[in-house]
């Protein structure tokens, strides 16, 4: 039978997701988060592969508004829910729906495609590059001490119902959106992503908690949510906090949050699981030995529209650089460029038939491109080319960033 691919109608929807279930392993979500998925799917967006009455590949895309270098948010597909059936595979299927879907961003003028990947592996040949990290700590508070600021014992903590705070921890969200890169500004909806919360999810923890951080005035400048799984051996409590969200406005603010939750009765070990690498509880724990951590990818970044992308963001240092990029897949980037910045102002890219400084594939320009890897560490690798002396020190140069980029949540 041949195979069809189009965008999915309203009422596929059910079929299409069924499809994607199964394509994960077949643990069905709980009714929810199924609901919450099935709000925020732009069916517009959806692509599915039809074999007779059966969805066998699907393909999807938020609408985005993401941060990056400087400060500016830029329009981004944030491509979500791509499965082939395991009846399907090594047909071409995966190919199609990559070729199809960023056909559509570059018409629709998004220039930059963003996604989370179950198997990083496979989206490096479609033109991704990991953008950035998260990094999971898991600390035994019996043994590590927080240093905090001054300021911090200034800071009122409250324990709020986490939907009844919901609008006071999407104010100080949004207003940190702008100054980390990777970070979405969340759209209406996006809100209830991280109140989710059942029991399926817990993996035997407490119902979510919420506690907010408050200036004298009463102004809410940072909050945690959280559960407590508690646990019990012959010797006593063995207890865990695991963080699931941890945002402030300012030190003072950030490190009597992290202090409390190091300070819950009959717990010993707090565990959060997608931090920023630069987080600055690094600095405060008195021994990062016993603060263990670990790095995974994140946010995996893709230039639909090189030169779009590249005049969106700001630049840390000054530059003028000719990069020949190789981009098979969208070859419309393909060729020599000129990038021409000054530290923080305006960036113009355009097409040039000047000799190359650097070279290099769309996949490491996608890396490096919102600040947190660096050019020289991929050239490192083996991934750029510097062909005129001094070249590569001045692109990475600016394309770094001061603080590391961070995708907050998953999607």
């Amino acid at each position: 039978m041949t195979l069809e691919m189009r965008v999915i109608q309203t009422d596929e929807w059910d079929v299409w997701y069924d499809h994607l279930e199964l394509a994960f392993g077949g643990v069905p979500e709980s009714p929810a988060e199924r609901e919450l998925c099935k709000a925020l799917t732009d069916t517009d967006r959806a692509l599915g592969v039809w074999d007779g009455d059966g969805c066998v590949g699907s393909a999807g895309a938020f609408s985005f508004r993401l941060s990056v270098p400087g400060g500016a948010i830029v329009p981004a597909a944030g491509v979500t829910a791509v499965g082939v059936s395991p009846t399907h595979r090594r047909r071409g299927i995966l190919t199609s729906l990559m070729r199809r879907q960023l056909d559509d961003i570059r018409a629709g003028g998004e220039p930059l495609a963003v996604l989370t990947a179950s198997d990083p592996a496979i989206y490096g040949r479609f033109g991704y590059g990991t953008a950035a990290y998260a990094l999971a700590v898991e600390i035994d508070t019996t043994r590590v001490r927080l240093s905090v600021p001054p300021g911090t014992d200034g800071i009122r903590l409250r324990l709020a119902d986490p939907r009844k705070a919901l609008a006071d921890c999407e104010r100080v969200y949004a207003a940190l959106v702008s100054s980390r890169p990777g970070m979405p500004a969340r759209q209406p909806g996006w809100e209830e992503l991280p109140l989710l919360d059942a029991p399926s999810m817990r993996e035997g923890g407490s119902p979510l908690k919420c506690v907010v951080a408050e200036r004298e005035d009463g102004e809410v400048v940072g909050y945690a949510r959280y559960r407590v799984k508690a646990d019990w051996d012959l010797t006593g409590s063995e207890g865990k906090v695991e963080v699931s969200d941890l945002d402030a406005l300012d030190p003072a603010a950030s490190a009597a949050l992290w202090r409390y939750l190091f300070s819950i009765d009959l717990t010993w070990t707090v565990r959060a699981p997608r931090r920023p690498v630069d987080d600055a509880l690094l600095h405060l724990v008195s021994d990062i030995r016993r603060a263990r951590t670990r790095l995974r990818d994140s946010l995996h970044v893709r230039l639909v529209d090189l030169p779009a992308a590249l005049e969106a963001r700001a630049y840390g240092a000054p530059v003028d650089v000719v990069v020949a990029v190789e981009d098979a897949f969208c070859p419309w980037n393909e060729g020599r460029w000129r990038l021409v910045a000054d530290a923080g102002g305006a960036a113009r890219c355009t097409r040039t038939a000047e000799p190359a400084d650097l070279e290099l594939s769309v996949r490491e320009l996608g890396s490096a491109y919102l600040g947190g890897i660096t050019l020289t560490s991929l050239a490192a690798a083996g991934l750029v080319r510097e062909l005129r002396p001094g070249a590569l020190t001045e692109a990475s140069r600016a394309f770094a960033g001061d603080v590391a980029p961070w995708l907050p949540h998953s999607f």
